[in-house]
């Protein structure tokens, strides 16, 4: 199976042409090399992806024979990322989601539930 093909099916990306792009962008990697998206997949190969200022690292268990439900996903491949690299990504998410500017845009649904709790306190 095409490298592009195989993280489309195991939902590492959303569409193949998305797989296929960051393939030849160099931001696949199959066991420290770097590849077209035309390389062959075989099981036991590592797949290091660069994806949000991240490296992810696959695992490869199995082909699947098209694209995989998210359930699924854990029986073809095994998330070998390091711990800090997963701690990484989780402070990116939070201060992403603290940095919004209080006032732009519309309230979200935390927002309007503590301003219902605030209103609803002085009443």
């Amino acid at each position: 199976m095409r490298i592009d093909k195989y993280l489309w099916a195991v939902r590492f990306f959303k569409s193949r042409n998305a797989a296929s792009i960051a393939c030849k962008k160099g931001y696949v990697q199959v066991d420290g090399q770097n590849v077209k998206p035309s390389r062959e997949v075989y099981t036991s190969d590592k797949i290091s992806i660069r994806k949000n200022q991240l490296t992810t690292e696959l695992y490869v268990l199995d082909l699947p024979k098209s694209r995989v439900g998210a359930k699924l996903v854990p029986e073809y491949c095994k998330n070998i990322t390091p711990e800090e690299t997963k701690a990484q990504r989780e402070a990116i998410i939070e201060t992403q989601r603290l940095s919004r500017v209080k006032g732009a845009g519309r309230p979200s649904k935390k927002d309007r539930r503590e301003l219902d709790d605030f209103f609803d306190e002085d009443a």
